[in-house]
């Protein structure tokens, strides 16, 4: 692709497009909701392409709000607090609420796809520029005095082309994880079903009931943030749902109070709204948020890379939130999982079950990391054509 940056002029958005934000209809009148039009929220501009909306309103709240029907191709970009900057193209005709701004390039001179990558790269820009006393958000003053690079229209088109395949090739990369990740759980679900088979690998005699208590040990080791030499904190917030991975942590510097002790190897079990499915491997020495559950395979009785599978399946964390207790954070008591009866493959019959769990957990990681990839690769080619 031959780009002509001598043709290219800086322009503000504002000069060659309009723009307009949303409204809100009265919450207390009911009318006004659940009709045919789509409404759209700052926090629903997480992909690409917007095609539908959590809610939608009726022609009545349109005609008595500031809401506005916006046609299909409007750049859409989130104007309030931590979403400000954050950009999507509307697929369908349809209304937002005044968190959000619809952007209307002019035909003739501005192409959609190309203003989205363009807002992509300004986006930073963008969220530094908030201003408020209370909430800090982006004006539509800021949005239309962003200076954007504007090519020929022609070349507008070459650009979000290129950027349109890298994100086709991302999109494709989520879909084989999807997959993957629902395959995984439907092997986990056929083998702790009622039916107690796994294909010709298991049969009903391969399998035993035990209580938890006698598979995992739960460990109390306290540390404290201010005198610990360790240097890696995890919270929950750090845990990602079905994924053993720990791949973001903090520092004990971040946080106060005591702490538990983890080491490597150990496994960490959010007890703390468990329907949040958070379990992960440790893979090195640290410490973890006291709303977690440190616990350890009896290898006596469990092969040690069975256990987190296991915690990983339906049967284990249906369980646990049924055993959580209190309402607002149910959070589940070692001494009331301990007693907890589960019917698992005998230990023998265990080693090559993890074998098929680790590939698909690799495969996974293989997938993430062609993701990163193309992120990388889309950042460099926004930072060379359009910085």
């Amino acid at each position: 692709m031959k780009l002509r940056k001598d043709k290219w002029i800086d322009v503000p958005i504002g000069k060659i497009c309009e723009t307009t934000s949303g409204g809100t209809p009265l919450r207390s009148n009911y009318d006004f909701y659940n009709g045919n039009i789509p409404w759209i929220k700052s926090g629903e501009l997480h992909n690409k392409y917007v095609y539908s909306s959590e809610e939608t309103i009726t022609e009545s709240g349109l005609k008595n709000s500031s809401a506005k029907l916006f046609p299909p191709n409007t750049v859409l970009i989130a104007i309030y607090g931590v979403t400000s900057g954050t950009s999507a193209i509307l697929k369908v005709e349809a209304a937002t609420n005044q968190a959000v701004c619809g952007i209307f390039p002019n035909d003739e001179k501005l192409n959609e796809e190309f203003l989205y990558s363009v807002l992509n790269f300004k986006k930073e820009e963008i969220f530094k520029r908030r201003v408020g006393t209370y909430q800090l958000n982006v004006s539509q003053a800021i949005i239309r005095e962003t200076i954007i690079p504007l090519p020929p229209l022609e070349e507008q088109k070459q650009i979000a082309a290129l950027f349109q395949s890298i994100e086709t090739a991302m999109e494709q990369v989520d879909g084989q994880e999807k997959r993957l990740k629902q395959l995984k759980n439907k092997l986990l679900g056929d083998l702790f079903s009622e039916k107690k088979v796994l294909g010709n690998h298991l049969k009903e005699n391969d399998f035993e009931k035990l209580r938890f208590e006698k598979i995992a040990f739960q460990t109390s080791e306290r540390e404290e943030p201010k005198q610990t030499t360790l240097q890696t904190y995890v919270g929950l917030e750090h845990l990602e749902p079905d994924n053993l991975v720990i791949e973001r942590t903090g520092k004990p510097s971040d946080v106060i109070g005591t702490k538990l002790k983890i080491y490597k190897g150990d496994i960490i079990f959010g007890k703390r709204r468990a329907y949040q499915r958070k379990v992960a491997i440790s893979h090195f020495d640290g410490i973890a948020s006291a709303h977690s559950m440190i616990l350890r395979a009896n290898e006596k009785m469990i092969e040690k890379d069975f256990l987190p599978f296991f915690m990983q399946s339906d049967e284990f964390m249906n369980r646990a939130v049924q055993i959580s207790e209190g309402s607002l954070s149910p959070t589940i008591k070692w001494k009331t999982l301990a007693q907890q009866e589960f019917t698992l493959p005998k230990k023998e019959k265990q080693k090559e079950l993890v074998a098929v769990f680790k590939q698909f957990d690799k495969t996974r990681e293989h997938l993430k990391q062609q993701k990163a990839t193309l992120k990388l690769l889309k950042q460099k080619l926004l930072n060379e054509i359009l910085g």
